[in-house]
């Protein structure tokens, strides 16, 4: 049901693919470095750019890489385009929202948004796939529910940009896993899809004298630009690691994007944990140890009981 529940032979390479996977989470882990050094470019600008440049590099690589067919074969496929597009308006979503709060004085929130997508996730499985959830991924989920009353009397509201991390998160994996396509065939498609909207916004601007591209110094320009590459490399390693790692190390190396976001948000950004949200966090984090044991374990029965089966043939 979740990443950690499908079975699978650990890769005789895990030991190969594990600097690649840290390194695609530390990257992820440090994008609230990055965003920031943007200004004056606000959000929604931020967010076009991001599209416009990662569909510049992502074709390079497409070109480099001579899959140009495999491109023109997913255009072709109604069905597969249909999951695209509504996975380019999730991932929309999900930069958006991340890049709102990293630069609004809301780490420590976005991080909350991705130490809860697991959980999210297993939800929509119960709710879209109709899966049944086992006593520990229920006690889980519960324990997150109960964390996330206790941040929304905290914070006066709802930690609606961690729910809108997550929940955008969830679906975008979701649909990209119905999908089914490689890393960059997938990004390429749904950046290709969301640039004439991107583009168009970034027109806008430009007419209104509002771009902040050409118009805020060289250094800002490349680093507008940079978000092409940055968005790329991640996903780059992370490809890289998921054909040499284990599920199991996969997903326990996930946690590291949001603790690391979580630690910047603390010690760099210097953003308020009232004891409140030490409580909210601390049952958030229970609940992951909850999820994750149970998940492992899982796991472990379905490939004792494969390993059976296949003597018992």
């Amino acid at each position: 049901m979740t990443q950690q529940d499908t079975p699978t032979t650990t890769a005789p390479r895990e030991g190969s693919g594990l600097p690649y996977g840290i390194g695609a989470y530390l990257c992820w882990g440090l994008f609230p470095l990055y965003w920031p050094l943007l200004e004056p470019a606000g959000p929604l600008e931020v967010l076009a750019h991001r599209i416009v440049w990662s569909l510049v590099f992502v074709l390079v690589l497409i070109a480099a890489t001579r899959r140009w067919g495999r491109f023109r074969d997913i255009a072709r496929d109604r069905t597969l385009m249909l999951f695209l597009a509504l996975a380019s308006v999730t991932i929309a979503l999900n930069w958006g929202g991340f890049i709102w709060g990293v630069t609004n004085g809301h780490v420590i929130e976005t991080s909350l948004g991705y130490f809860i997508n697991p959980l999210v996730t297993v939800l929509l499985g119960v709710f879209v796939l109709k899966e049944t959830l086992r006593s520990a991924q229920w006690a889980a989920v519960g324990i997150g529910f109960v964390a996330v009353v206790v941040l929304t009397v905290d914070y006066g509201r709802l930690p609606w940009i961690a729910l809108l991390v997550a929940g955008s998160f969830a679906t975008y994996g979701f649909l990209k896993k119905r999908a089914s396509l490689g890393a960059f065939e997938g990004l390429g498609m749904e950046t290709l899809i969301l640039a004439p909207v991107a583009v168009a916004f970034l027109v806008v601007l430009q007419l209104r004298g509002d771009l902040t591209f050409g118009h805020a110094g060289a250094a800002n320009a490349t680093l507008l630009v940079g978000t092409g590459v940055v968005t790329a490399i991640p996903l780059l390693m992370f490809g890289a690691a998921a054909t040499r790692l284990s599920l199991t190390t996969i997903g326990l190396l996930q946690y590291l994007g949001p603790f690391l976001q979580f630690l910047l948000g603390l010690f760099v950004f210097d953003e308020a944990m009232s004891t409140a949200r030490w409580i909210g966090f601390a049952l958030v984090w229970s609940a992951l140890v909850i999820f994750t044991i149970d998940a492992i374990g899982n796991r472990r029965r379905i490939l004792r009981q494969t390993a059976t089966n296949a003597e018992a043939c």
